[in-house]
C-alpha cells in the first residue's frame, strides 16, 4: 500500500472526517470515536490506534484483555500507552492490502464500540465459574449456592446495603440465571 492508497482509502471510509495531522499522520473524529493513523518516518509501518478507556478502569481485566489479544483480537491488540487502553493494528505497508485495511479498521471501531463490556463479561463469568467450582467442592446444591448469596446480599457481604429491593431482586435475578447457565458445565 503506498501514502496515495492509504489516503485514498481513508478518504472513502470516512470522507470530510480525515484530517492530516503531519505527513504520514492522519484522525478521524466523529461523534463516536477519535481514530489515529500513523506512519513510521520512513513510511514503510503502519499504525492505526483507537483508545477504549483509561488504563485505571481497564486494570481489573487485565488477564481478561490479554487473553482476548490471545484468543480473539484476529489481527488487532489491545494495548496500554500513557495511561489510556487503546486498541492497535500495526502492519507493514509493503503487505498491506486495502482490503485488509478496511477490515481492521472495522475491527478496531467494533472493539471499541464493546469498551469494557466483553471483558468485564469474561471476568464475570470466571468468577461465576470458581463460586460454582467452591460450592460444588464443599457439596453444596444450586438451590443452597443461591440461598448463600442471598444471605451475603441481605447482610451487605455483597452489595450495598442501601441497595433498594428492586435492584436487590434484579442483581439476584442475574445471579440465578448465571448459575443455573453454568452450573452443570462446572466441574469440581
Amino acid at each position: 500500500m503506498t501514502l496515495e492508497e492509504l489516503t485514498l482509502t481513508l478518504s472513502g471510509l470516512f470522507g470530510e472526517q480525515v484530517q492530516s495531522l503531519a505527513a504520514g499522520s492522519f484522525q478521524v473524529e466523529t461523534p463516536q470515536f477519535r481514530l489515529l493513523i500513523l506512519l513510521s518516518d520512513d513510511q514503510s509501518w503502519l499504525r492505526v490506534l483507537l483508545p477504549i478507556a483509561p488504563a485505571q478502569d481497564a486494570e481489573p481485566y487485565w488477564e481478561q484483555l490479554l487473553e482476548s489479544n490471545f484468543d480473539l483480537t484476529q489481527e488487532t491488540r489491545y494495548a496500554l500507552h500513557q495511561g489510556v487502553l487503546w486498541t492497535v493494528f500495526q502492519h507493514s505497508m509493503m503487505g498491506l492490502s486495502i482490503d485488509d485495511l478496511q477490515a481492521a479498521i472495522q475491527r478496531l471501531i467494533a472493539l471499541q464500540q464493546q469498551g469494557l463490556d466483553e471483558v468485564f463479561h469474561a471476568f464475570v463469568e470466571k468468577r461465576i465459574r470458581q463460586i460454582v467450582q467452591a460450592a460444588k467442592r464443599q457439596g453444596q446444591s444450586l438451590e443452597a449456592t443461591m440461598q448463600t448469596l442471598d444471605r451475603f446480599y441481605q447482610e451487605g457481604i455483597m452489595g450495598d446495603l442501601a441497595m433498594g429491593s428492586q435492584s436487590r431482586s434484579e442483581t439476584m435475578d442475574a445471579w440465578q440465571r448465571q448459575l443455573r447457565r453454568l452450573w452443570d458445565e462446572v466441574e469440581p
